[in-house]
């Protein structure tokens, strides 16, 4: 086995969970999902193509109709992007690790902003890169990126920088000058930039296109600038592994060639599946994004009124990353809530070392009154501790 795989952290996330599997008694808040399930109209659709006998192999790059279909749909959110720029993939995962295979060599160095989902730090380590963590840092209450940190850090030796904004696990998000900055800093030092925007329509912020800042709104279609996206969020589609990439043309044959050393293809009828999405976005996407921003505010007021508790406001995404004053060890302080307190949340070490201490709170329940009865398991639970 490679060292680089032996070496791999195994998901804090997931030993958390595993803690509480078996329990119906425990409100389980710690993977990045919403318990809602799929709207009908693209489960039907899927099912219509097993009907049809739609289970063979696919261009390796998606089905025509779904590439052009994701490039209409990026095309009324950000300036428009040809079809010919759209790769399908087999997940939002796969998107990212297919992204970190073409351009990252063993020996590179790669910069990801911080605290962030482990598997984006991962998956260039897995390729043998380097990889320099560059921390967010809360100031009077707000996740920020230190411009000047970044300059410092992102230099002619770096190959990649990842930025995962909307961010998972802290809500940050990039303003369109921050991004603008960023990519001609990378512009000038010959880097790449990999984009994972996967929570770019859970935004909760005013904006005119209905969506987060993206580099797509600034980049020019040869920039070193690869983006990622999902139909796990804002479509509810999460076991479906579904997901796209907008790259520069030169890439597309050798990202076709890297795809079918990987899956070959997504399935089809999970793309037929995506195409009924995206023709009914308007009808999905703002409900799901006004009933998440529904349960952010009705979460994040409840844990600020909690002695002890320091929340920093989410912009996007739908997580609440906060702090527990006198509890440092995330990992043993989740693994202690879900045995004590059948309350089930990601341990903030899980995305960063300087989150230790943090935990994230997923709070995209069907139901909030989950929200509500969890935060009362907190106090309960903090009550008890004192």
């Amino acid at each position: 086995m490679r060292s680089a795989i032996q070496n791999l952290e195994a998901s804090k996330i997931r030993e958390v969970a595993n803690a509480g599997l078996g329990r119906s008694d425990v409100l389980a808040f710690w993977f990045g999902e919403s318990d809602e399930v799929t709207p009908e109209v693209i489960r039907e659709a899927a099912i219509d193509s097993l009907n049809r006998g739609e289970t063979f192999y696919a261009h390796n790059l998606g089905l025509p109709e779904l590439r052009e279909a994701i490039a209409v749909y990026t095309s009324r959110l950000h300036p428009r992007v040809d079809a010919g720029r759209i790769a399908v993939t087999s997940g939002g995962v796969n998107a990212l690790m297919l992204a970190v295979q073409a351009l990252v060599d063993a020996g590179d160095e790669v910069v990801a902003i911080t605290p962030v989902w482990p598997n984006l730090t991962a998956q260039p380590a897995i390729m043998g890169a380097t990889v320099r963590c560059l921390p967010l840092v809360p100031v009077r209450g707000e996740w920020t990126l230190d411009m000047a940190a970044l300059r410092r850090a992102v230099t002619d030796k770096t190959k990649l920088l990842i930025v995962n904004a909307p961010n998972n696990p802290t809500g940050w998000t990039l303003t369109g000058d921050e991004q603008r900055a960023i990519l001609d800093h990378c512009r000038a030092t010959g880097t790449w930039i990999l984009a994972d925007e996967v929570y770019e329509r859970l935004y909760f912020e005013p904006s005119p296109n209905g969506c987060a800042p993206s580099f797509l709104d600034i980049a020019a279609p040869d920039d070193r600038l690869v983006v990622a996206h999902s139909f796990s969020k804002s479509f509810l589609m999460t076991g479906w592994r579904l997901g796209w990439l907008v790259l520069p043309p030169a890439l597309m044959d050798d990202l076709g060639k890297l795809i079918e050393f990987n899956t070959s293809c997504a399935s089809v009828f999970t793309q037929r599946a995506g195409i009924a999405a995206l023709k009914n976005t308007d009808d999905i996407t703002p409900r799901v994004v006004a009933h998440l921003k529904h349960c952010r505010d009705t979460l994040l007021p409840l844990l600020a009124r909690v002695p002890g508790v320091q929340v920093v406001p989410a912009k996007g995404g739908m997580y609440a990353f906060f702090r527990l004053e006198g509890f440092d060890d995330s990992l043993d302080v989740a693994k202690r809530l879900v045995t004590e307190a059948g309350l089930g949340l990601a341990p903030g070490n899980a995305f960063a070392p300087e989150a230790q201490g943090w935990l994230r709170w997923c709070f995209a329940s069907k139901d909030p009154q989950r929200l509500v009865e969890g935060v009362e398991r907190l106090k309960r639970w903090l009550a008890a501790q004192r």
